[in-house]
């Protein structure tokens, strides 16, 4: 599953650095999880200091 990122997101960008794929982009007051691109690693997870980033 695709992970997504929730309103908790603080635009930190931690998850951008950490994303292998580039699936991670700058949204409309948050960062946004393209699901196309997404690898499922979970390396944004663990990045996410504030625990945005959830499984879809």
């Amino acid at each position: 599953m695709a992970y997504v990122i929730t309103d908790d997101c603080t635009s930190c960008s931690s998850c951008v650095d950490e994303c292998a794929v580039g699936a991670i982009s700058e949204g409309d007051g948050k960062y946004v999880i393209d699901a196309d691109t997404c690898a499922e690693c979970g390396a944004c997870v663990d990045a996410c200091p504030s625990g945005a980033i959830i499984e879809e």
